[in-house]
C-alpha cells in the first residue's frame, strides 16, 4: 500500500494531508507558520511528519509514505530558495535541510505548480494533456501540468504569469508598481487587493475589499458591476496570451477570486478577440473551469509530487 504525504507551506499556515492509495485523505493537520523563523519552520514540518507517521501506524501498520512540499517561491541554483514572500526561506537549502532532518527525500515545487499537478491528476483537468492552473487571490500565480507532471522550467519559473505585463494594455489600465520592481504586471490588476484598489481609483469613495465589491455588484450597484466587468476583460486578455503561447487544453481557476459569480463563464465569451486564429467558425477549444479541490488542491498536488519523485 502506497501513501503520500503532502505539505503546503504557506505564509500563515502549514497544512499536511496524508493521501491513501485511492487518493482519499486519511489524515490531515494544520498549524501556524512560525513567522520569520527558518529553523522554526523546519521544526514545525518535522513535527507534522512525525504526527503523520504515528497516524499511519493506526491506519496501515508497516506502511510508509513519500513526501512532497509546495512552497512559496522556488528552488534555484544549488537548491537555494528564491522568490519566496516568506523571506526567511530565501537563500536557504530547504529541500536538502528537510531531507536531512526527516531522513528521506522531499520533493519540492512552487505552490502553484502543486495546484496544477493536483488538478491535472484527479481534479478539474484530469485526463488533459496540458493544464494551466491559475491562482487569483492576494497575489496572482500559475502552474503548468504537462502529461500529468509539473513543468518547472530551466529557471524554476515556468508559470510565473503574474509578473508579465498585462497584454494589449490601454490607457484605462493603470501601470501600478509591483513588488517585483517592475510596473504594469498582471498581478497589479488581477489580484484581489488590485481589484479593490482599481474600484476606488475609478469611483472614489471608501475602500472596499474585493468581496465587498462583489457583494455590492450582486446587490445591483452599477459601479461595482462595472469593476467586475473590467476585471473579467483584463483576465480574458491575460489568458488569451497564455493560449497563444501554451495552447492548454484546460485552464483551471483557483484562489479567492475564482469564486466571483460568473467569472468562469464570462471570460471565455471575451477572450476570442485576442486569441490568434479564433473566429466564429473556429472557436477557442481551451476550457476554463474552476478548481475541483479548492483550497486543498495545493497540498494534494504536493502529495502527488512526492509520490512521482519516489517512483
Amino acid at each position: 500500500m502506497r501513501f503520500a504525504l503532502g505539505i503546503d507551506l504557506g505564509g500563515t499556515k502549514i497544512e499536511a494531508q496524508l493521501l491513501g492509495p485511492d487518493g482519499a485523505c486519511v489524515w490531515r493537520d494544520r498549524r501556524p507558520t512560525p513567522q520569520g523563523s527558518y529553523e522554526g519552520t523546519l521544526a514545525a514540518i518535522a513535527a507534522q511528519v512525525a504526527d503523520a507517521r504515528t497516524a499511519l501506524v493506526g491506519i496501515a501498520p508497516g506502511a510508509d509514505f513519500s513526501i512532497g512540499a509546495g512552497t512559496p517561491g522556488t528552488a534555484g541554483a544549488g537548491g537555494l530558495m528564491k522568490n519566496c514572500n516568506s523571506t526567511c526561506l530565501n537563500g536557504r537549502p530547504l529541500g536538502a535541510d528537510l531531507a536531512a532532518l526527516l531522513g528521506q527525500p522531499v520533493a519540492l515545487a512552487n505552490d502553484a505548480n502543486c495546484l496544477a499537478l493536483s488538478e491535472a491528476t484527479d481534479g478539474a483537468g484530469a485526463g488533459a494533456d496540458v493544464v494551466f492552473a491559475v491562482i487569483l487571490g492576494t497575489g496572482v500565480g500559475a502552474g503548468i501540468g504537462v502529461h500529468g507532471r509539473v513543468l518547472q522550467g530551466a529557471n524554476g519559473t515556468a508559470g510565473e504569469w503574474g509578473h508579465n505585463p498585462l497584454p494589449w494594455a490601454t490607457a484605462a489600465d493603470p501601470a501600478w508598481a509591483c513588488y517585483c520592481g517592475r510596473s504594469g504586471c498582471i498581478e497589479t490588476l488581477l489580484a484581489g487587493p488590485a481589484l479593490a484598489r482599481e474600484h476606488v481609483h475609478v469611483n472614489g469613495g471608501p475602500a472596499l475589499t474585493a468581496l465587498q465589491v462583489a457583494e455590492a455588484a450582486a446587490a445591483g450597484d452599477t459601479a461595482a458591476q462595472a469593476t467586475l466587468a473590467r476585471h473579467a476583460e483584463r483576465l480574458a486578455r491575460a489568458l488569451a496570451s497564455v493560449i497563444n503561447l501554451l495552447d492548454p487544453d484546460v485552464i483551471v481557476l483557483a484562489g479567492g477570486l475564482s469564486h466571483l459569480p460568473g467569472l468562469a463563464e464570462r471570460v471565455p465569451a471575451l477572450w476570442s478577440r485576442w486569441v490568434f486564429g479564433a473566429s466564429a467558425t473556429e472557436p477557442v477549444r481551451t476550457r476554463l473551469v474552476k478548481s475541483r479541490h479548492g483550497d486543498a488542491s495545493g497540498v494534494r498536488g504536493a502529495a502527488w509530487l512526492g509520490l512521482q519523485a519516489a517512483d
